[in-house]
């Protein structure tokens, strides 16, 4: 999926991207040289359009290189796939830029209030993955019209989707977990500020505006699915970390008397139950897709259902085994600058959202 020359480059940065907290200059050349960041967004608004299983190959490729440089894509990408959802005319003249980058939140922590001629947005959101980087900021509101709450059929607050230029935003810069430091992914706030009606837009197969087969896919199984495949990419590198630590100890032979044997059982039962519940995953994903391709989505809804439970045991199964693992490392997997470090602290950041974290 990955050429020598591109991993070179990713491998190249990790360390400065994680001193600078934010993705490098040749990081983000990389991402828009190759148009990553519009992995999902139709080919006519200027995207690659990917495959389902494609697009999710490659997101586990960059992670198994670098789990913050690959995280930040699949966030970004996935605001990107936003374009699908907008009015063709407006999609065209935004995403046919080779730096156009989506990225934010979607927790509806704001007020969107319809004047009459504006939405105007007030609130704070936590968490927009590539903030430095972005273009525009994503959100999620709950609906006012002049000063009144809007409800649905079912009594519930209105909740709408939007996006917001870049300028019109401020920046908190608040990010300071100890994995995943150069997604960058900071606070935003606005105020008061006016959008039109073009800026709002609902996700879901039944408010797509692209004939894209993609969008038949309903955001929360796209979303666990580009999710899961960050955290498969992350611990298939820490698993072959591990693989390479253990060998180099087992060249001292009073190590590999006492500990040899039981823990290469250990990592080797490890892996073998990681590449069947990776198969697992991507035979769901080629499912799914089957049945979207064949205008078969009725299908899909029990996958749907399964995909979700597996994407969370798998999830905590790998945070557990990584937990097992972690004290037979050494004092060096200990230090910042090692790869089981960085390794271990990106997988266990990632861990940290709210999607799929619990069984």
């Amino acid at each position: 999926m990955l050429s020598s020359e591109q991993i070179l480059t990713i491998k190249e940065a990790q360390s400065e991207a994680i001193h600078k907290k934010s993705l490098t200059a040749n990081q983000l050349k990389l991402a828009y040289d190759n148009n990553w960041f519009n992995l999902w967004v139709p080919k006519e608004y200027g995207g690659k359009e990917a495959k389902l299983g494609d697009g999710l190959a490659l997101l586990e490729a960059l992670a198994y290189e670098d789990g913050g440089f690959a995280w930040t894509v699949t966030l970004c990408s996935g605001a990107n796939m936003f374009a699908g959802f907008l009015e063709p005319g407006l999609a065209q003249e935004l995403f046919n830029k080779k730096d156009i980058c989506w990225g934010g939140s979607g927790r509806a922590s704001g007020t969107a209030n319809w004047d009459g001629e504006h939405y105007v947005l007030r609130g704070e959101w936590q968490y927009a993955t590539g903030a430095p980087h972005l273009t525009h900021f994503t959100l999620n509101a709950r609906l006012f019209e002049h000063g009144q709450a809007v409800y649905d059929k079912n009594g519930e607050p209105k909740v709408s989707s939007f996006f917001v230029p870049r300028d019109q935003v401020l920046v908190h810069y608040d990010w300071t977990s100890f994995g995943l430091e150069c997604t960058a992914s900071h606070s935003f706030s606005l105020q008061d500020v006016g959008v039109p009606k073009s800026h709002a837009f609902s996700l879901g197969p039944q408010a797509k505006t692209s004939q894209s087969p993609l969008f038949e896919l309903p955001f929360m199984p796209f979303a666990e699915l580009t999710l899961v495949v960050n955290y498969i990419g992350m611990f298939r590198r820490f698993l072959d970390l591990v693989e390479r630590y253990f060998f180099e100890k087992a060249k001292d032979t009073e190590w590999a008397k006492q500990y040899s044997k039981d823990r290469f059982k250990l990592l080797d039962g490890f892996q073998v139950d990681f590449e069947q519940r990776r198969g697992h995953v991507f035979k769901l994903a080629e499912q799914i897709w089957s049945n979207i391709l064949s205008d078969a989505v009725e299908a899909n809804t029990m996958i749907y259902e399964e995909l979700s439970v597996e994407a969370r045991s798998f999830v905590a199964d790998m945070r557990q085994q990584v937990v097992q693992l972690f004290p037979l490392l050494g004092i060096l997997a200990s230090q910042m600058e090692n790869e089981l470090n960085i390794v271990f602290r990106n997988i266990f950041t990632a861990s940290q959202h709210s999607l799929l974290n619990g069984r």
